[in-house]
């Protein structure tokens, strides 16, 4: 626990310091079968000691022939002291809305773990109206607490709000390792429920809406942990060349579309999921010609912030940051540089459809695979076994302006896997809300084509030269054999195609 000058600093409030304890005693509050919103996204702002201390009573009971187990909201993915370590002891009935930890991954693909996957945008939404049950505790990291009781939030916001608000009784870690100068970086606002809602007012990504701090009745704080931990950050890999021909492609076509006037020479707010080609386009963008760009997106990856040290964004709008350990450490001595040039928000404000569609938000995710046609699978392998979520890639897919979605064209050690198929195993989005697909080989523009229009388009220019021929002959069999010519497919073909993955662990057709 810090010292009792530290512990001024961060609990501001003296009619809370009260409640100050240790993890052990604050997971003592969290009984078996309780719905849970812990805060977290993307490894940032999740609780670090409650979730830990759960894990060790959870243990200590199943030793004793019990069980016990909880259900895990949250606002994305979190880190292995949060979902690893409740996950390592049996201790989730149901997660929801995403996940990325390999044990949770491991137990939901077991079947020993139910899993909830759906649109970040819409998880407070059904937390509200109670579709999983009453929300028993909220366990939420942050950075302090004002005088006045309001909560200065982490380096993620997420659902928080929402799970303070739902929340019968509410445990806080005030964790000491996130900078103080976090203060006034965020904008909480939590759209009212149906039939009272009213237009959001963000018509530019740095406008401001709500309220620097979440809000909490102080007679719901049961506990408060401190800490003095830093966030699980990412790690991401050296830029590779298929990371690197990906975004050049990209680029090129943004500059295509300012030259037919389609965009303007800044484009438009850029937004970009998580991952490592993700973070190569934004990378990209340091040695292009574009300037006074500005993002509206999920997370603050690394090549954002190099793009805003380069003074290449002028804003950038987010719920989370997603960065590698020594971006941490560059941000935490330069914050109070960055708070003119970054919003944290809820996530039900970030990826909010009616803000990303006024803005007209430039959509740039990854996949697992595509198909001939445009459909894309983010989440699945072989249709059966999650990797981690559709995440907010649906919230942005539907409602952009443009909407990009990329993969190298091969997978596996040896390239065994082609990630364009005749068909996806699994829909996350369908063709209708797919603009354009790039592997490292090329781009294919899909917006108003026919499906046929689209496979020729596609086959020619994003395809692995070792698959080609064999989807060539696939899409010329299926047009001259298919009952229906608008979309042809041969099912039998297009299903074997995975079965032979399945069997082999090569998808390259026999």
């Amino acid at each position: 626990m810090s010292d009792q000058t530290r512990s001024e600093d961060r609990i501001r409030n003296l009619s809370l310091r009260d409640r100050v304890c240790f993890a052990p005693e604050a997971a003592s509050l969290i009984k078996k079968g309780y719905r849970v919103g812990m805060s977290g996204f993307t490894g940032s702002g999740y609780p670090k000691l409650v979730p830990q201390a759960l894990a060790e009573h959870i243990l200590r009971e199943h030793s004793r022939g019990g069980s016990f187990k909880i259900s895990v909201m949250t606002g994305a993915s979190t880190s292995s002291e949060l979902d690893g370590a409740l996950a390592m002891v049996d201790g989730i009935e149901l997660r929801m809305p995403y996940n990325s930890d390999p044990t949770a991954r491991e137990k939901i693909n077991t079947g020993k773990m139910e899993y909830f996957d759906f649109h970040l945008g819409s998880v407070a939404q059904y937390v509200k109206s109670g579709f999983f049950g009453d929300l028993d505790v909220a366990i939420v990291e942050v950075t302090g607490i004002t005088e006045d009781g309001r909560l200065i939030p982490s380096t993620s916001v997420g659902n928080n709000q929402a799970f303070i608000d739902c929340a019968r009784e509410v445990i806080l870690e005030v964790n000491h390792y996130q900078p103080m100068e976090l203060e006034g970086m965020h904008d909480v606002f939590e759209p009212p429920m149906p039939p009272h809602r009213q237009p959001i007012m963000i018509t530019q990504a740095a406008d401001r809406i709500g309220s620097p701090y979440l809000t909490c009745p102080p007679e719901k704080i049961k506990a408060i942990v401190e800490t003095n931990h830093p966030d699980r950050t990412t790690v991401f890999k050296d830029v590779d060349a298929n990371s690197k021909a990906i975004s050049r492609h990209i680029l090129d076509f943004f500059e295509h579309e300012v030259k037919k006037g389609r965009l303007p020479a800044n484009l438009l707010p850029l937004q970009s999921g998580v991952g490592n080609v993700a973070n190569a386009v934004l990378y990209g963008l340091l040695d292009s010609d574009f300037r006074n760009l500005t993002v509206y997106t999920e997370v603050i990856q690394d090549g954002l912030l190099a793009l805003i040290d380069a003074g290449k964004v002028d804003f950038a709008s987010a719920t989370a940051f997603s960065v590698s350990p020594e971006v941490v450490e560059r941000f935490k001595q330069n914050v109070s540089a960055y708070k003119d040039k970054i919003i944290l928000r809820p996530q039900s404000i970030s990826n909010h459809v009616e803000v990303i569609k006024r803005l007209g938000v430039l959509a740039m995710n990854g996949c697992v695979e595509f198909d001939l046609y445009g459909n894309v699978n983010s989440t699945h392998v072989n249709g059966t076994r999650i990797i981690n979520g559709i995440g907010g890639s649906g919230d942005f897919a539907r409602n952009s302006f443009i909407s990009i979605f990329t993969t190298p064209s091969i997978a596996g050690r040896n390239g065994e896997i082609s990630c364009v198929v005749p068909m996806i195993s699994h829909v996350d989005h369908s063709e209708h809300d797919v603009d354009i697909v790039v592997t490292e080989q090329g781009l294919a523009d899909l917006r108003g084509t026919s499906p046929k229009q689209r496979a020729v388009q596609i086959i020619e220019k994003c395809v692995h030269p070792s698959y080609r021929d064999q989807l060539k002959d696939y899409y010329r069999y299926a047009l001259n054999s298919s009952h229906g010519k608008h979309t042809p497919h041969m099912l039998e073909e297009a299903f074997s195609w995975h079965q032979r993955f399945q069997r082999t662990g090569s998808m390259r057709a026999s």
